[in-house]
């Protein structure tokens, strides 16, 4: 029951938040619980969730590459911009940062509660994009072997 209700409340602060992504999101899961799938979903979407999603972002990242809307001319010509060469450098530690999130979040899954509030929370009341689970855990990671470090 008290499931149900975090997801319904989930999907109310959806509705008012006008934040689609979580309403899709809530409104399946209610739905896979009404149904009793749940047993056999819900496990798999928490073991591969994050992979489908880091791939689902990956095809939406190189699919104008695909369509021929980038190509080579113009990464030769974005590299000889000071801006290209930063979000290089972010991409690379965006990425490398995340990595160790995934780390952590299957080393300490009881940090994952308070990573997905977290994400919620920014989702829902100033539209942010729920990729934060991997950034916030890999920032996480980061803070609290500094954390560990002066203790």
């Amino acid at each position: 029951m008290q499931a149900y209700l975090f997801l319904f409340l989930l999907l109310a602060i959806s509705l008012i938040a006008k934040n689609q992504s979580l309403l899709i999101a809530s409104g399946l899961l209610i739905a896979l619980k009404a149904i009793s799938l749940e047993a056999k979903w819900f496990d798999i979407m928490q073991k591969n969730g994050i992979n489908w999603g880091v791939t689902v972002i990956t095809i939406a990242v190189l699919a104008p590459i695909a369509t021929g809307a980038i190509g080579f001319k113009d990464l030769g010509a974005s590299l000889k911009s000071p801006y290209a060469w930063i979000a290089l450098i972010a991409g690379m530690l965006v990425a490398l940062i995340a990595k160790n999130g995934v780390m952590l979040l299957a080393e300490d899954p009881h940090i994952t509660a308070a990573l997905v509030f977290g994400t919620i929370l920014a989702v829902a009341l100033f539209n942010g994009v729920a990729v934060g689970p991997l950034i916030g855990a890999g920032i996480a990671y980061y803070a609290m072997k500094l954390f560990s470090f002066f203790n």
